[in-house]
C-alpha cells in the first residue's frame, strides 16, 4: 500500500453539514502549465490557465492560456501522469474554449483598447492545431459555451468596463451581448451569426449590459450572468429573449468583513449584499447555479441556484464559506470584498448522482455539491486546487474532474500555475487532513508553524506572524481522521489583550499545563526574537513570562530567528532558521538556555548547500535519545530539493559559551519529506514547519500555508509513522 494511503487515513468527516459518501474525489495528478513551453521558451515567463475543456474522447484537455496568447494543451490518456502536448499560439488574449468533438472553439479578445473592444471566434483542430475557421465577433468575446448536440455555440460578449475610468462606474459603452453561431463540417458557420441585444433588461445600468458567462442546457436554452448589472437572462435556441430577472441579493450575519487585521473575527455582518454572479451552469433544464463573485458592488460569498422562472431555489448563505474557513482556507485579506471569492461553478453527473462544483478562487477551495435535491444541496467534499481555481472539465466517463488554476507566482518565487486532476473513487477522501468542524465555536485557523505532542493524542500547534493581532494555541485531537482542531487558545498579556506582533514558530510544554513559545523576532519592526512561557490559559506571566536574548545572540541576530522550541530537563533549545552575523557560511546555531541557571550556549548545525534560493531550518523536537530538525528549502514544486528530518544525538548537544568557537553536530537523514509532499497529486509546498513526536515515536509533520496569502490554502497535515522510518 502506498504511502499515501498509510499517513492520511482521512475519510472527510466535516461532521455535520456534509456527507459521508463512498465515492470521493481524490486528486491524483497536478501538471504545471510552463511545461507546454517549447524548448528554448523563457520558461520564467508567466503561464496562466483559466477557462478548461476535454475532447469528446475524454483523453485530452485545452485550457485558454491569456499571458502566453495559447491554447495549452495536456495529454491526460494515462491521467494520473499527464503529459504536455504544447501551446497553440492565437491572434489575441484567449478568453474561453469549448471543445465539440476534437475541435477548439475559442473566444479571442483582440482589442486595442476598453472603447474600441473587438475580438473573432476560432475553431481549432486540437490534434494538429491548425485554425480551422475564424468568425469577427465585433466585440470582445467572454464566455462561450457549446450546445449539447454540439450544433451551436454561444458567445458572451462583455465589452468590459475599464475599472480605472470614473471608479469603474457603469453604464460605459459600448454595450455587450449575446452571439449565437453555428458550427459546421469546417468549424463554423459564421454566416448564421445571430446576435441578441440584452440592453433595457437590466435595472442596474440598462444600457450596458456586461454579459459575463454562458451555459446551454439540452433544450439549447442559454442562460447569461450580466454580473455588473446584477441580471439574468435565458435565451432560446432561435435567439429570443425567454425570461429574464435580478440576480438579487442577500444579507451576511457572522463574517470577517475587515480585511488585513492579522486576526479571524467572524462577527460581522454586510446588508443587502448583491450577489452579481459570474459562473452559471445548467443543473437540468429548469435549474441552473451561479457563483457569486461580485465584481462591482457585491459579492455574497456564496453560490445560488434558481429556477429558470427566476425563483431563487437554494442559497448557500454563509455556509458554504464558513466550511471552508474550518479547513484553514480563510483568505483573510479578501474579508472586506468579496471573502472567499466563488467564482467559478460547473455541473457533471457521476455514477448516477448529480454534483455541482463551485469554485473559489481566492480561498483555492472545489466545493463538491450533491444536487439531488437542487432546493437542499449537500456538500460532501472540499477539494485543494492549485491557486486561484478558474475553470473546470467533467469526464464523467473516466470519473474525473479537472481544475484549471489562473494564479502563476513565478514573479514572487512562489508556485507556478497548474492544473490539477481528481478522480472519483471508491476510497476514503484524502482531504483535509485538518479541520475545526465540530468544535464548539467556529473557529478559523491558518499559518500553522511549531508543533508539540501531548498525551492521549494531542497535538498543540501555534500560528505565526500572519495572525499576529491574534496569537494562539490550537489543540488537534489527532484520533480522528481528519484530525481535529477541538479548541484554541488566545496568547494574551495581564490586562488581557491579545499579545499583538508575536511571530510564533515554535511551542514545547512545560511540564506543568502550560507552554514555552519560540517568536521569529523583526528588529526593523522593533519586535525582539524571544522566548514566552505562558500558562495553560495563554496568559504570559508578567517580566517572568518573557525572555529575551543576551547581548552576545542580539549583536550578531538578523531577522530569520527562532524556529522550533524543545525542551530537555531544565534546557529550553531552540533552532535559528538561517546564518547570523557571526556564523560559517552553511552554519546555523541551535541555542540552548538553562532555565535554572539562566545560561546561554549553542552549538552549529551544518545545513546543506541551497541549489536555488536559501536552507533552513524550522523546527526542533527532542525525543528519546535523539534531536530532531526539519531543514528546508523555500522552494516549490519540481524546484524544491530539501525537505528532510535529521536526527542529532543527544549526547552532541552540549553547548559551549557563546561569542567564541561552537562544535559542530552530527546530522544523521531520517526522512526525505519529498515523496510525502507529493502522495497527495499536489506539488511540493515550500513551509514544511511542525513537527510532532509522540511518546511512541510516531511522528506527524505540517506546513504553513501562509494564511492563504498568494498560497492555495492547502495545509498537509501528515502522519508519517515511526521516526525511525517505520510505519509500524
Amino acid at each position: 500500500m502506498s504511502a499515501r494511503f498509510i499517513c492520511l487515513t482521512s475519510a472527510f468527516a466535516l461532521t455535520a453539514g456534509l456527507a459521508n459518501a463512498e465515492m470521493n474525489f481524490n486528486r491524483i495528478a497536478s501538471f504545471a502549465t510552463p511545461l507546454n513551453m517549447a524548448a528554448g521558451e523563457d520558461t520564467s515567463r508567466e503561464t496562466s490557465p483559466e477557462i478548461i475543456a476535454a475532447t469528446a474522447d475524454g483523453m485530452t484537455l485545452v485550457y485558454t492560456d491569456s499571458p502566453l496568447g495559447a491554447l495549452g494543451r495536456i495529454d491526460i490518456t494515462d491521467a494520473a501522469n499527464p503529459k504536455p502536448l504544447g501551446n497553440i499560439a492565437l491572434a489575441g488574449e484567449p478568453t474561453s474554449v469549448a471543445i465539440v468533438g476534437s475541435t477548439a472553439y475559442a473566444g479571442v479578445n483582440t482589442s486595442e483598447s476598453y472603447t474600441a473592444p473587438s475580438g473573432q471566434f476560432d475553431a481549432i483542430d486540437v490534434a494538429t492545431g491548425k485554425t480551422l475557421a475564424s468568425c469577427d465577433l465585433g466585440g470582445q468575446p467572454d464566455s462561450i459555451a457549446a450546445s449539447k448536440d454540439g450544433s451551436f455555440i454561444a458567445v458572451a460578449i462583455e465589452n468590459e468596463r475599464d475599472e480605472d475610468l470614473n471608479d469603474g462606474i457603469i453604464p460605459q459603452l459600448p454595450a455587450g451581448n449575446l452571439i449565437l453561431v453555428n458550427t459546421a463540417k469546417d468549424g463554423l458557420d459564421c454566416g448564421s451569426m445571430k446576435m441578441v441585444d440584452l440592453t433595457g433588461l437590466a435595472d442596474i445600468a440598462p444600457s450596458d449590459p456586461e454579459p459575463e458567462y454562458v451555459s446551454i442546457n439540452s433544450l439549447g436554452e442559454t442562460v447569461v450572468t450580466l454580473q455588473e448589472n446584477n441580471h439574468m437572462v435565458v435565451v432560446s435556441a432561435n435567439g429570443d429573449i425567454i425570461n429574464h430577472f435580478s440576480a438579487g441579493a442577500v444579507d451576511l450575519t457572522g463574517i470577517d468583513a475587515t480585511d488585513e487585521r492579522g486576526a479571524l473575527i467572524f462577527t460581522e455582518s454586510q446588508m443587502g449584499r448583491k450577489r452579481e454572479p459570474d459562473a452559471v451552469t445548467w443543473i437540468d433544464d429548469t435549474h441552473f447555479a451561479t457563483a457569486n463573485e461580485g465584481d462591482y458592488e457585491g459579492g455574497s460569498r456564496g453560490w445560488t441556484i434558481f429556477n429558470k422562472n427566476g425563483t431563487v431555489v437554494y442559497d448557500s448563505g454563509t455556509d458554504f464559506e464558513k466550511a471552508i474557513i474550518e479547513i484553514g482556507h480563510y483568505p483573510d485579506k479578501r474579508s472586506d470584498a468579496k471573502g472567499v471569492e466563488p467564482e467559478s461553478v460547473t455541473f457533471g453527473e457521476f455514477n448516477g448522482t448529480p454534483y455541482v462544483f463551485v469554485g473559489a478562487e481566492r480561498a483555492s477551495v472545489v466545493g463538491v455539491y450533491d444536487v439531488t435535491n437542487p432546493a437542499a444541496p449537500q456538500l460532501t467534499q472540499l477539494l485543494p486546487s492549485g491557486v486561484g481555481p478558474e475553470g473546470y472539465a467533467v469526464i464523467p466517463s473516466r470519473n474525473l474532474l479537472i481544475s484549471a488554476n489562473e494564479k502563476d507566482l513565478i514573479e514572487d518565487g512562489g508556485a507556478r500555475a497548474h492544473v490539477m486532476l481528481f478522480e472519483q473513487q471508491d476510497a476514503p477522501a484524502t482531504y483535509p487532513h485538518l479541520t475545526s468542524a465540530g468544535a464548539d465555536e467556529l473557529i478559523g485557523w491558518g499559518a500553522i508553524s511549531g508543533m508539540v505532542a501531548d498525551k492521549d493524542g494531542i497535538v498543540w500547534a501555534v500560528n505565526d506572524s500572519f495572525y499576529g493581532f491574534q496569537p494562539s494555541i490550537f489543540k488537534i485531537d489527532t484520533n480522528s481522521t481528519p484530525a481535529k482542531i477541538v479548541d484554541v487558545i488566545r496568547i494574551h498579556r495581564q490586562n488581557g489583550q491579545a499579545a499583538q506582533k508575536l511571530d510564533l514558530e515554535g511551542i514545547t510544554l512545560d511540564g506543568k499545563g502550560g507552554f514555552y513559545l519560540a517568536s521569529e523576532g523583526r528588529t526593523d519592526r522593533v519586535i525582539p526574537h524571544a522566548i514566552y512561557h505562558v500558562s495553560a490559559d495563554g496568559l504570559i506571566k508578567d517580566r517572568k513570562g518573557e525572555i529575551g536574548l543576551p547581548a552576545e545572540l542580539m549583536s550578531v541576530e538578523k531577522r530569520f530567528g527562532f524556529e522550533g522550541i524543545t525542551k530537555i530537563d531544565d534546557t529550553l533549545w531552540m533552532a535559528v532558521q538561517r546564518e547570523w552575523k557571526d556564523d560559517p557560511k552553511n552554519h546555523v546555531k541551535l541555542v540552548a538556555y538553562n532555565l535554572k541557571t539562566k545560561e546561554w550556549g549553542a552549538v552549529h548545525y551544518p545545513k546543506a548547500e541551497p541549489k536555488k534560493g536559501w536552507v533552513g531550518l524550522s523546527e526542533i523536537v527532542a525525543h528519546g535519545d535523539n534531536v530532531y530538525v526539519i531543514e528546508r528549502d523555500n522552494q516549490h514544486d519540481t524546484r524544491a530539493v530539501t525537505k528532510k528530518i535529521y536526527k542529532i544525538a543527544l549526547s552532541e548537544m552540549t553547548p559551549a559559551p557563546l561569542g567564541g568557537p561552537l562544535p559542530v553536530v552530527t546530522k544523521t537523514l531520517v526522512r526525505d519529506l519529498l515523496d510525502d509532499l507529493t502522495s497527495t497529486g499536489g506539488y511540493v509546498l515550500d513551509k514544511v514547519e511542525g513537527l510532532a513526536i509522540f511518546e511512541d515515536g510516531t511522528a506527524i509533520f505540517s506546513t504553513d500555508n501562509d494564511g492563504v496569502d498568494d498560497h492555495s490554502g492547502e495545509t498537509i497535515f501528515m502522519n508519517i509513522g515511526k521516526i525511525d522510518g517505520s510505519h509500524g
